[in-house]
C-alpha cells in the first residue's frame, strides 16, 4: 500500500489526516510543534520526528503549512521535506503562498526526480468534515492522477487549472474574494444595525437574500456569535489579501476593493484582534 506523509498539522492538516485515516490509508505526519501531532497518533498516524523523516521512503507528499516562510522553512532546512523526498514521489503542496516560492520548489523538487503539485484547498475545517472540500491544482497531469485518490479522499473535487504555481494564484483570487465579501457584509450589517434594524434579523435577512454565498452562510452567523476557534483569523486573511495586491502590481492589475479590505484586517490587526476569525471586522476597534 503506498505511504503517504502529511508535513504541517494545525487544524486544517489534522482534518485531512482524519479523513485520510478514516478511508483506511496509511499516514505518517509531522508537525513543527510534536503535541499537533501526537494528537493524532491514536487515531493510527505513525508520527515522525522531522519532516524528512516523513518524507522518507513515502509515495506521496502532502503539505499544509501557514505560509510563504514556513513552507520554505519546512521545506528547505537539512532535516526537511526535500531532504528526504524520494526518486519518483509527488508532492501535493497545498498551502497559500506565494507563487514564486512554489514554483523555486518545482526546480527543486524536479533536481530530485520527483515531482510537486500545488494543491491549495477551497473550504475550511467546516466544509473538510462535510465532505466537501475543494482542490484547485497545477502541475503536471500525470502527477495529479497519481495522487488523486488521496485529494479524494479528502474532498470530492479537483479543478486542474494549468502549469505548476497557477492553482496558488487562483487560490489567491478567491481568498481576495472572501475577504472583500467578508467586509462587504459586515459593513451591510452595520449600516441596518445603526438604521434601527437588530442585528440578528439584519444578519438573517442578508443570509436569505441572493448576495447569501456558501461561504457567506456558514461564517456570517460569526457577527453575531465569534467562533471560539477562528475559522480564518484576520493575520491569514491580512497576508492573502497581501499576496493578492503583490501578484497584482506583478501584472499591472488594479485591486481597489482588495486594498480597502486589506486596510481593514490590517486596522484589526493593529488593535489586538489578528487571531481572532476575519469576521472580526464587524465590530469597532
Amino acid at each position: 500500500m503506498p505511504k503517504i506523509a502529511f508535513v504541517g498539522l494545525g487544524a486544517m492538516g489534522s482534518a485531512m489526516v482524519k479523513r485520510l485515516l478514516a478511508a483506511g490509508h496509511p499516514v505518517t505526519g509531522y508537525n513543527r510543534t510534536r503535541a499537533k501531532a501526537e494528537a493524532l497518533a491514536s487515531l493510527g498516524m505513525a508520527v515522525a520526528g522531522s519532516a524528512r523523516a516523513a518524507a522518507e521512503g513515502a509515495d506521496v507528499v502532502l503539505s499544509m503549512v501557514t505560509d510563504s516562510e514556513a513552507l520554505q522553512d519546512v521545506a528547505l532546512r537539512p532535516d526537511g521535506i526535500l531532504a528526504g523526498l524520494g526518486k519518483g514521489a509527488v508532492w501535493a503542496e497545498m498551502s497559500t503562498v506565494n507563487p514564486a516560492v512554489t514554483r523555486m520548489l518545482g526546480e527543486r523538487v524536479a533536481e530530485r526526480g520527483a515531482a510537486i503539485l500545488d494543491a491549495p484547498v477551497s473550504g475550511s475545517t467546516v466544509t473538510i468534515a462535510q465532505g466537501q472540500l475543494s482542490f484547485i491544482v497545477g502541475g503536471d497531469a500525470a502527477a495529479l492522477e497519481r495522487v488523486r485518490p488521496y485529494l479524494l479522499a479528502i474532498g470530492p473535487t479537483i479543478t486542474h487549472v494549468g502549469a505548476l504555481g497557477l492553482a496558488v494564484t487562483m487560490k489567491i483570487a478567491i481568498n481576495l474574494g472572501i475577504g472583500v465579501q467578508m467586509l462587504a457584509f459586515s459593513e451591510a450589517v452595520l449600516l441596518a444595525e445603526k438604521s434601527g434594524i437588530s442585528r440578528e434579523r439584519a444578519v438573517e435577512a442578508l443570509l436569505k437574500s441572493v448576495t447569501a454565498s456558501p461561504m457567506l452562510k456558514y461564517r456570517g452567523p460569526f457577527v453575531l456569535k465569534m467562533p471560539d476557534e477562528a475559522l480564518f483569523n484576520v493575520v491569514l486573511m491580512q497576508k492573502d489579501l497581501r499576496l493578492a495586491r503583490e501578484e497584482a502590481g506583478i501584472h499591472g492589475v488594479e485591486l481597489p476593493l482588495a486594498e480597502r479590505a486589506s486596510n481593514r484586517y490590517a486596522e484589526a490587526i493593529t488593535a489586538g484582534r489578528g487571531d481572532e476569525d476575519a469576521a472580526v471586522v464587524v465590530e469597532d476597534y
